[in-house]
């Protein structure tokens, strides 16, 4: 029995559209293949059949021979384009039926919400076999998860904390793992999971095969990957930062907080089209900050998801977001990796993310599986140059909106909002100052021109007993 199931309305889209393929910049003699042509084993393939999944996209269809022959991988592929099946399937059609308690295929992601995705989507094509599968992860009670590894499994879903305590109680052995997949591979990085990384790796056998998906690539994830993975295959679909082109990306120039609350509670509640919306804030501190200044109206309809939170409070936020029971979800980037929600309308930031690569992650839990999407982002004048950086990284320039004539803009500015002082803008070059020297002007006179040779004391001439004069003045050394 898996130690969690979430709503099943969250699920991978496989959609096959050659002339999406060819939007995404992807080669246009791509040919689309069925799952049928992939080789599949028969129990695999009936469940995709229930999942009414007919075609590949070009992530499941590049990756699967290079996983299935036991190379190292590393996919790239923008987000919404089935990643998660794209190495699931080949490490399921490899698994035989076994009765070990030791997992042989490890997946590590870095949040809950991810690993409970990635735990759905196994159960589902694990369907039709005796493959077990399970996950853990923290703010579970743990004892239940030690039980449930205990009683054995194949399939292994953790986040790395979680993964590590487990290992040193001894309940968890690895020494059986032959695959290890990393999801979201750069966003461990940037949480600071690095240490475990390493701590994990030396856990393993050393002949095992590694997989690391994510749809963007940070600089330090590219270079553990060189010192940790021989050879691998690089399979890339979509350059890193190319955006989705089915998303309509736009912004506003917003000096302050205020400011930017006001312009949330006039889009949401004058456009009935925001039915299901993102809002993505810089920080835990903020989204509960932000939460807290909604009106009461919005505030009813909204929730706030984090890392503090407690996991059964991020579980039921994300239900209730889900079912359509609120309209609002504001969160850090903790839900921007790898969630697959459907029909999110619109996505918000609220404070524009520090790396570029995050806000990719963050648009794109909108315009997904051929569906259309909008992204507004709110930027001040400190955010302008992460703004600078992101269209940098897409290669595009994002749309400048006039803010509506009625909003009601704040004069009150954070510490990390104020405006630059006017003569660092260089609006004060010329401010008449004039540094000739006029009628007033005269020089020092001749008393006023000596120069300070120091203190009195130290230049007071002190002698010892003997007569000589001490060497250091009257200061003891």
């Amino acid at each position: 029995m898996p130690i969690y199931n979430m709503h099943n309305n969250i699920n991978i889209y496989h959609y096959c559209s050659q002339i999406l393929f060819c939007e995404q910049n992807i080669n246009t003699n791509y040919q689309a293949m069925t799952f049928d042509e992939l080789n599949i084993n028969k129990p695999l393939l009936k469940a995709i059949t229930d999942l009414d999944y007919v075609y590949t996209t070009p992530i499941q269809q590049e990756a699967y021979s290079p996983i299935m022959s036991g190379k190292n991988v590393v996919g790239i592929a923008q987000t919404g384009t089935g990643k998660t099946f794209a190495y699931l399937l080949p490490i399921l059609r490899n698994m035989k039926f076994s009765e070990q308690r030791e997992p042989r295929v490890l997946i590590i992601a870095p949040t809950h919400e991810l690993a409970i995705q990635i735990l759905q989507e196994t159960q589902k094509l694990c369907k039709y076999t005796n493959i077990r599968s399970l996950a853990v992860f923290g703010g579970a009670n743990i004892k239940y998860q030690k039980q449930a590894i205990y009683d054995g499994t194949d399939v292994l879903i953790a986040t790395p904390g979680r993964l590590l305590d487990l290992a040193y109680t001894g309940i968890l052995g690895l020494k059986s793992v032959r695959q290890i997949v990393f999801d979201e591979v750069d966003e461990m990085f940037s949480l600071g999971f690095r240490t475990q990384i390493r701590t994990l790796l030396g856990m393993l056998p050393q002949k095992k095969q590694m997989i690391m998906f994510s749809a963007t690539m940070s600089e330090e994830a590219e270079k553990f990957m060189k010192n940790a993975v021989y050879e691998p295959i690089n399979i890339e679909i979509a350059a890193h930062g190319t955006p989705i082109e089915k998303i309509q990306q736009s912004a506003y120039f917003v000096p302050n907080f205020n400011t930017k609350l006001n312009l949330l509670e006039a889009l949401v509640n004058k456009n009935e089209n925001m039915n299901k919306v993102m809002v993505f804030v810089k920080s835990k501190k903020q989204a509960d900050r932000l939460f807290e200044a909604l009106s009461p109206e919005l505030a009813e309809k909204s929730a706030v998801i984090h890392s503090n939170k407690a996991h059964n409070t991020r579980m039921r936020a994300m239900t209730r977001f889900i079912d359509g029971d609120i309209k609002v979800l504001i969160a850090t980037d903790v839900v921007a990796r790898g969630m697959d929600i459907n029909d999110v309308s619109h996505i918000i930031n609220f404070d524009i993310p520090e790396v570029a690569g995050d806000y990719m992650h963050r648009i794109g839990r909108t315009g997904r599986a051929d569906k259309d999407g909008i992204a507004l982002s709110f930027m001040n004048e400190m955010e302008q140059e992460n703004m600078s950086l992101i269209e940098e990284l897409m290669g595009m320039i994002v749309t400048k909106l006039e803010l509506p004539e009625d909003l009601d803009i704040s004069n009150i500015y954070g510490d990390d909002e104020k405006p630059s002082v006017a003569k660092d803008k260089g609006y004060l070059k010329n401010n008449g100052y004039n540094d000739e020297r006029g009628e007033a002007f005269h020089e020092k006179k001749e008393k006023n021109k000596k120069e300070n040779s120091g203190s009195a004391a130290r230049n007071k001439k002190v002698y010892n007993k003997s007569g000589s004069r001490k060497k250091y003045g009257g200061r003891r050394r």
